[in-house]
């Protein structure tokens, strides 16, 4: 049943993005061409964006709860970088659709080549993405079912607490803390306040799985696309066989032409993702440091549960980017072997000397960054970790 289920997901034109391309359209991210639906799907992003400003106009309410305070301000920042997310992919989503496009057509490129190497090496990381992109959106919205399914569980498994909101002592506990311009702890109040709490949650979580996991495969692409094109410039002269000088140069050109594609298209993502990394970056710093504290105030085993499942969340997001940019780093140093791993030493010296012009470009590193001060890498991440446990220490 799960995989019929998620079968409708694949794409026979998008045989790597198909689950992907379909949650960014259905979250409304890539805007439809109807004027209607577009309209619809622009509002959505609008009443979103403004829920996010109301989470920022409540942290003056809740300013004198340290626990309420470190609440507000990590799901706040987390809602920042969605909103930033979807403003940044609506402002450049002529480049996002460009990149997209190269993507799918690269991976058909190479699908259609009746080799049984790079049959293996397709097979492998369609398997991967799929595999990141279902467990990423399984580990969002079990966050998001648990944000949302906090307060109805205490107020159900808590007589105390039951009691203390029937007689005034103690406010109802907020899906996610924000302000509205009426009184939210009156029953009504509060049931239409986490009617719409409920829906910013689930929306942001729509925003944040389509996009990262849109994100991360692009990358597992350039990275296999990297390989592939070592393999190609392996095969230059060919192995074992004789290749003449036509198809030689031939072989050479198309592995000049897709690296120049593949250079250019990697800057372009970059481009787009880069500002919006800077700000993860500084949120995950702020969001591990608040978490890790709350876990060790918390003297509820349940609360401390559902803090430390959103601390993993907030640590598997940033980890993933950084571990995945790195695998896209080291794979394009590695790619200036390629030509070294053909029979050139068999050659004339003037197509000796066309391996080594192709060899100098193929020496341009591919690094993804946070920002014009950070590279994304595992070595980032684990400075950040740092970072978060010195802003921890300080705060205890």
């Amino acid at each position: 049943m799960l995989r019929n289920i998620l079968q409708k997901f694949e794409d026979p034109k998008r045989p790597l993005l198909g689950p992907n391309h379909r949650a960014l359209t259905f979250w409304g991210l890539l805007l439809p061409r109807s004027v209607f639906k577009k309209t619809f799907y622009l509002s959505m992003h609008v009443l979103v964006t403004i829920f996010t400003a109301t989470e920022y106009v409540d942290i003056w309410f809740v300013k004198d709860d340290m626990n309420l305070l470190l609440n507000n301000v990590k799901i706040t920042l987390l809602a920042t970088v969605s909103v930033s997310k979807v403003l940044t992919f609506l402002s450049w989503q002529k480049h996002w659709k460009g990149i997209i496009e190269y993507v799918n057509k690269a991976d058909l490129a190479q699908r259609s080549r009746e080799e049984p190497v790079k049959k293996e090496l397709i097979a492998n990381y369609t398997k991967y993405c799929r595999k990141i992109t279902y467990l990423y959106w399984s580990l969002m919205y079990t966050t998001v079912i648990i944000v949302m399914g906090q307060p109805a569980y205490k107020y159900f498994s808590s007589e105390l607490y039951r009691e203390s909101v029937k007689n005034g002592t103690e406010n109802y506990i907020q899906v996610v803390s924000s302000w509205v311009p009426f009184n939210k702890n009156t029953l009504l109040g509060y049931i239409v306040a986490s009617i719409y709490q409920s829906y910013g949650a689930i929306y942001g979580g729509g925003w944040i799985t389509s996009f990262d996991t849109n994100a991360i495969v692009i990358m597992v692409f350039f990275k296999a696309e990297l390989e592939m094109l070592r393999i190609d410039c392996g095969n230059i002269f060919g192995r074992g066989e004789i290749v003449d000088d036509k198809a030689a140069m031939e072989r050479l050109k198309n592995c000049h032409k897709r690296h120049a594609e593949l250079i250019a298209n990697a800057a372009l993502f970059d481009s787009c993702l880069s500002p919006i990394m800077l700000l993860y970056m500084f949120v995950c710093s702020v969001m591990l440091c608040a978490t890790a504290y709350q876990i060790t105030v918390e003297t509820n085993p349940m609360q401390q549960f559902l803090i430390a499942e959103y601390l993993i969340f907030g640590i598997a997001q940033l980890f993933m980017y950084c571990w995945h940019s790195n695998d896209v780093l080291y794979a394009s140093k590695d790619l200036m072997l390629g030509p070294y791993e053909s029979y050139w030493w068999s050659r004339p010296v003037q197509q000796q000397r066309v391996i080594c012009i192709l060899t100098y470009q193929l020496r341009k590193t591919i690094v993804f960054t946070a920002g014009p001060f950070n590279n994304l890498t595992v070595a980032t991440f684990i400075n950040i970790l740092k970072g978060a446990y010195s802003y921890y220490t300080l705060l205890s």
